[in-house]
């Protein structure tokens, strides 16, 4: 079995194929392959997508693939591959970001993605460290999970998913912050599992033995 990582020119590929590759030994047995080849990514029995910087950049990385779009579209919504998307690859699935004027996004899950407005004044931009995950609904991926586990953030921008259905947890950062959402065979998170060290490398996992 084959999961693929796509490699769009944006993203921890290093760090995410090296937390990807021990999880599988641990579990699965998958291949991990880093690729943005339409054709690999068809043939993939599962798909993740990274992210790391601007919304406007890393959607336009994307789209300058020739035919990646379409390939992640024809597996993920047609043939209900299970697909993970990571921070940025999170924010993608949105109808939009508002990061340096209005992108559209894959529009795979009803949101926008809009910078984080913290309550307290002293809290910094972005949001990087560690912080603790509020799981809200029961999802696979979050098997085994304990109660007040924290992961990794490094993020200026969040997803508001239009309905409350599609989101399965958050931390707290000045108010409320998206920290995963999902719906069928897609399951997303801000946070970065591959270096929030043993809790990511179970959700990872958890990823790959999921059976959406």
């Amino acid at each position: 079995m084959r999961a693929a990582l796509i490699d769009y020119g944006s993203g921890n590929i290093a760090s995410a194929a090296k937390a990807l590759a021990r999880a599988a030994t641990e579990t699965t047995g998958h291949e991990i392959i880093v690729t943005a080849n339409p054709d690999d990514v068809r043939q993939a029995e599962r798909i993740i997508l990274p992210g790391v910087g601007a919304f406007a950049d890393c959607m336009a990385g994307l789209a300058a693939v020739p035919g990646l779009v379409e390939a992640l579209s024809e597996s993920v919504l047609k043939a209900g591959k299970p697909f993970l998307g990571i921070c940025v690859g999170m924010q993608l699935l949105a109808r939009d970001g508002r990061e340096f004027g209005v992108t559209p996004g894959l529009n795979w899950i009803d949101g926008e993605v809009v910078k984080i407005a913290p309550q307290d004044a002293a809290l910094k931009i972005p949001h990087m460290g560690w912080n603790e995950i509020r799981v809200l609904k029961n999802h696979p991926l979050f098997d085994g999970l304990e109660k007040g586990a924290n992961a990794y953030f490094v993020h200026s921008f969040e997803m508001k998913p239009a309905s409350a259905d599609h989101l399965l947890a958050t931390c707290d950062y000045g108010g409320t912050i998206t920290a995963a959402i999902g719906r069928d065979n897609i399951v997303s998170t801000q946070f970065h599992p591959e270096k929030s060290q043993a809790m990511g490398l179970m959700l990872l996992g958890n990823f790959l033995k999921w059976r959406p």
